[in-house]
């Protein structure tokens, strides 16, 4: 019997309509490099903006790691499998995905598109991508949530404010508008040594872009004698603009910059939180929690002990600790730990991977090593940035497509099937054939 043809899905149909139609993506190109390039020279007339999104800590060494540990693991492919009918859909803490990709949390959108986070949030429903939405977004979750729809999957991350009163009232907001888990951010108690920011002394956040969470809360702003705004902050920021309205004595940039201080000094007050800290959120928030920012096996295990339903593997893209692990070899690390497999198996415990994913192969490694799902993050400011919300479609489609193809080409069917096959699917370059030892190869 003649080997039939696989019914046509929408991922390789998006891509078979780039051809059909002889107009290319969106995007002008599906290569991630160039994608980035052209970011940059789109966005020429405002670099400092660009560099920012861009630019990591100190000097860059740790999102140059990211990179780098994804270039030592090798794919091992596997051939003459029934791969014919491919399936990427699973499930993460009881939520049926169209993949394992989801929008990472980016802040201050409104710095590369005047739509900000709304195109974002209205090209995740589209292609039917779950969003994590920043706490340093330039909307507030309300209109994010709007954007997003009464579809669309989003999870809200958490910069834990200073105090209990505005904090209580953030998580409120997020669960009445839709936002079905809680990411805390564990790793930005204070922001890193970005060096690009110090040298020009470059703030969006202290000048009223990024701090949108706060002028929309309702607790906060009766604090200062206002009521709660949903503010769409000018596109182009111009900071220089700002510091001169400011000085020339104009209250409400005057108003704007002071209530951003005071929004600062809530979720960015340099008050290093502990475990024993989580169970006030435990108590106040009714969904699963997850902790992002984790490195080490020694947190991923304490996560488990402290009754947290996921953690996120992440360096927040290289931005917080200059010369830090890349994130894929912390992963690796903390899924070689018997207590963390146990819990994940269990499904005490979800895994999800942030920091470096730019191709297909990249989610295929980073599931291969344990974890059930991905966050993409930079790749999508630059659709953003050049071409909106369909920019933001092109990117997860892209992403989809590159994975859909890929999965089959190794050898599997299921994506499911691959989360843990890191012995059977790759082999790290930096050592010999197998992967269970770290012996360096005398080849």
């Amino acid at each position: 019997m003649a080997a039939q043809p696989p019914p046509p899905n929408k991922w390789i149909s998006w891509l078979s309509q780039i051809y059909s139609s002889g107009k290319g993506p969106v995007l002008g190109t599906v290569d991630v490099q160039e994608i980035e390039d052209k970011a940059r020279e789109v966005m020429q007339d405002n670099s400092t903006a660009y560099q920012y999104t861009l630019k990591s800590a100190g000097t860059c060494s740790t999102d140059d790691a990211n990179r780098k540990a994804f270039d030592r693991w090798k794919l091992v492919p596997r051939m003459l499998n029934n791969v014919t009918l491919r399936n990427i859909e699973t499930t993460i803490l009881g939520m049926k995905v169209s993949s394992p990709i989801f929008v990472g949390p980016v802040g201050k959108q409104s710095l590369v598109h005047a739509d900000g986070e709304l195109a974002t949030a209205r090209a995740a429903a589209a292609v039917g991508v779950p969003m994590i939405l920043s706490s340093s977004s330039s909307r507030s979750l309300e209109d994010v949530a709007e954007a997003n729809g009464p579809n669309g999957q989003r999870w809200y991350q958490f910069y834990w404010p200073r105090s209990s009163d505005v904090a209580l009232s953030i998580l409120k907001r997020a669960k009445e508008n839709g936002y079905t888990a809680l990411v805390i951010t564990v790793d930005t108690m204070i922001i890193g040594w970005r060096s690009h920011d110090h040298r020009i002394g470059y703030s969006p956040s202290g000048h009223g872009l990024g701090v949108q969470q706060g002028m929309a809360d309702p607790v906060f702003m009766k604090r200062h004698g206002l009521v709660a705004r949903h503010e769409r902050p000018r596109f182009p920021f111009d900071q220089d603009d700002i510091r001169k309205k400011a000085a020339a004595g104009d209250e409400e940039t005057k108003q704007s910059m002071f209530l951003a201080s005071q929004w600062l000094a809530e979720t960015g007050s340099g008050i290093f939180r502990t475990w024993d800290d989580l169970q006030f959120v435990k108590d106040n928030w009714d969904g699963p929690i997850l902790l992002k920012g984790i490195q080490a096996v020694n947190d991923a295990e304490k996560a488990i002990d402290a009754g947290i339903d996921g953690i996120v593997v992440s360096n927040h893209g290289g931005r917080q600790i200059d010369g830090a692990i890349a994130s894929l070899d912390a992963l690796d690390m903390i899924m070689r730990s018997q207590k963390v497999l146990d819990a994940q198996k269990s499904g005490k415990l979800t895994v999800l991977f942030d920091s470096g994913i730019r191709t297909g192969s990249d989610i295929i490694k980073a599931l291969a090593i344990g974890a059930q799902g991905v966050l993409i993050a930079r790749p999508i400011v630059y659709g953003l940035a050049i071409a909106g919300q369909a920019g933001v479609e092109q990117i997860l489609m892209q992403s989809i497509c590159d994975l859909h193809i890929t999965m089959g080409l190794c050898g599997f069917s299921d994506v499911n099937d691959l989360i843990g096959k890191r012995d059977e699917l790759l082999v790290n370059a930096d050592y010999g054939v197998g992967t269970r030892t770290l012996v360096k190869s005398s080849m």
